[in-house]
């Protein structure tokens, strides 16, 4: 039986390749590796403590009972980022994010991937967001993505919060690329309505 520490050098998929096999050990390995990341995509699209704990465990039911589907030409993080998106869409509710970002993804390691994640909601052309102030417009963005279609919200927290890039989250939400830029391009035309009419208001 390997210790906990012998788990570390191995890939994600030697490590599923043992779970297959039916060790526990194994299974372990892979939610200590992914319990952290797995309830934090949960709990951004939840926003509901107790419920994002419900929707982790359910997913990592799900991954043992998938395991033997996972194919490991595949990165096995887009694989159970998958089952723990589909689940809280599943389970998603109305209510307000805690605040999001403007200047680009935490997790971005070069300046190219801070820009490339930054959440641009206005133009040149647009002046209407211009006199709201950060904190203004940090409340009124929490609100707007609220208001968006849980598929739309999804795209636009795994791009602009994990600054993943397109192909992953096309991987992730199971959709084609073209798809996945489509719904990042409205949502971002949604939020710029809806933060453009919370600032008439």
């Amino acid at each position: 039986m390997r210790t906990p520490a012998a788990w570390v050098p191995l890939s994600d998929q030697e490590v599923v390749r043992h779970a297959v096999m039916g060790r526990d050990s194994a299974y372990r390995e892979l939610i200590r590796r992914y319990q952290r990341p797995v309830f934090s995509l949960i709990y951004r699209m939840v926003r509901d403590r107790e419920l994002a704990e419900d929707l982790a465990q359910e997913t990592f039911v799900k991954v043992l009972n998938a395991i033997e589907s996972y194919r490991p030409e595949y990165k096995f993080s887009s694989w159970i980022f998958k089952i723990a998106n589909n689940a809280a869409i599943d389970h998603l509710r109305k209510r307000s994010l805690d605040t999001l970002s403007l200047d680009g993804s935490p997790h971005a390691q070069t300046a190219d991937a801070v820009e490339a994640t930054t959440l641009q909601i206005g133009d040149n052309r647009e002046s209407a967001l211009d006199e709201v102030t950060s904190r203004e417009l940090g409340a009124q963005i929490e609100e707007a993505i609220g208001n968006l279609r849980p598929e739309y919200r999804s795209c636009i927290l795994l791009r602009h919060v994990d600054g993943r890039p397109y192909e992953e989250i096309a991987e992730i939400l199971d959709l084609p690329l073209g798809t996945v830029k489509t719904y990042i391009h409205r949502a971002r035309n949604e939020l710029r309505i809806l933060l453009a009419d919370m600032h008439d208001e």
